[in-house]
């Protein structure tokens, strides 16, 4: 069974910085899944963030977001990460962990599309205060 849980979320003034994480769980492999983060304001659609295709280490992000942060991976701890930096009020919203099946790559338009992602974690909060 696959699990994803997110940490890392929290409070930051305009122009801070924060790392959420994503660890993963029930993978059989630690490489070759593609992982990505979406945020959820309040009355807003679920948007994506930024993807990776672990082990290959393609990345994608939003244009909202480029420059500003930055996905990674973590393969010994299973684990990927988001690291954000010059944030603003706009990007507070609750962060998605989300992750498909083995070998489904993250390539063209679809890393961005929400039902690509078989796995979903429980989301953390992200706060950006003026």
């Amino acid at each position: 069974q696959v699990q994803l849980v997110e940490s890392g979320g929290g409070s930051v003034q305009a122009g801070g910085s924060l790392q959420l994480s994503c660890a993963a769980s029930g993978f059989t492999s630690s490489m070759y899944y593609c992982m990505g983060w979406f945020r959820q304001a309040p009355g807003k659609e679920r948007e994506a963030v930024a993807s990776i295709y672990t082990g290959e280490g393609s990345t994608y992000y939003a244009d909202s977001v480029k420059g500003r942060f930055t996905i990674g991976q973590d393969n010994a701890k299973n684990t990927i990460f988001l690291r954000m930096k010059s944030l603003n009020p706009e990007d507070s919203a609750i962060y998605y962990c989300a992750a498909n099946d083995f070998r489904r790559a993250c390539g063209g338009g679809t890393w961005s599309t929400d039902s690509f992602y078989k796995y979903w974690g429980q989301g953390t909060q992200v706060t950006v205060s003026s």
